[in-house]
């Protein structure tokens, strides 16, 4: 398939909208899509997905989500769902309410269980999590020096507890 801008290249990026029954396609190369980036996302906007799904089964007022505004930066729930991006991290407290059930719906929670940094700011792991992650690198550092010293019946005690804190972690559990 062609690109439908240019009609030159293989079309690598194919974009299918649906509005009120009526379809709408757009099949472009890799450098159509990159030189309009900006006018998809208008069209094809991540931002309008958002809105959407920030509405669906909302038992929140319009009126009452439209009064929330951030403290920080003055962004409302409106200017969120327009954009598709908030205003600055204080945001995500500002609209916790509003969010909570959007992310519940892409992701199926609204808890992060990935990775998290070893540096964290404010919305980093709750002081536990915290307190674990830690406590594995700390363990760690004994594992290397373990190893280092051929204590391999300390080091293979350390790789154990290591692996269950991470265990624990990773299934919401707190570690010991």
């Amino acid at each position: 398939m062609q690109c439908d801008s240019c009609g030159k290249k293989e079309a690598t990026v194919h974009l299918t909208e649906i509005v009120n029954e009526k379809v709408t396609k757009l099949h472009l190369c890799e450098d159509c899509a990159k030189a309009k980036g900006a006018e998809m996302e208008e069209h094809f906007g991540l931002s309008d997905l958002l809105a959407g799904l920030a509405d669906l089964g909302s038992s929140v007022s319009p009126e009452a989500v439209s009064a929330v505004k951030c403290q920080s930066c003055g962004f409302t729930y409106q200017d969120f769902k327009k954009v598709g991006r908030f205003g600055c991290s204080e945001c995500y407290e500002a609209f916790r309410k509003q969010i909570d059930p959007l992310l519940k719906r892409i992701h199926g929670t609204n808890r992060h269980i990935g990775k998290v940094p070893l540096s964290t700011g404010p919305a980093g792991p709750v002081p536990e999590e915290k307190k674990n992650l830690q406590d594995i690198k700390s363990l760690k550092s004994l594992l290397e020096k373990a190893i280092q010293s051929e204590n391999f019946e300390e080091a293979a005690r350390l790789r154990d507890s290591i692996r269950d804190m991470e265990n624990k972690n990773k299934s919401g559990g707190a570690a010991k």
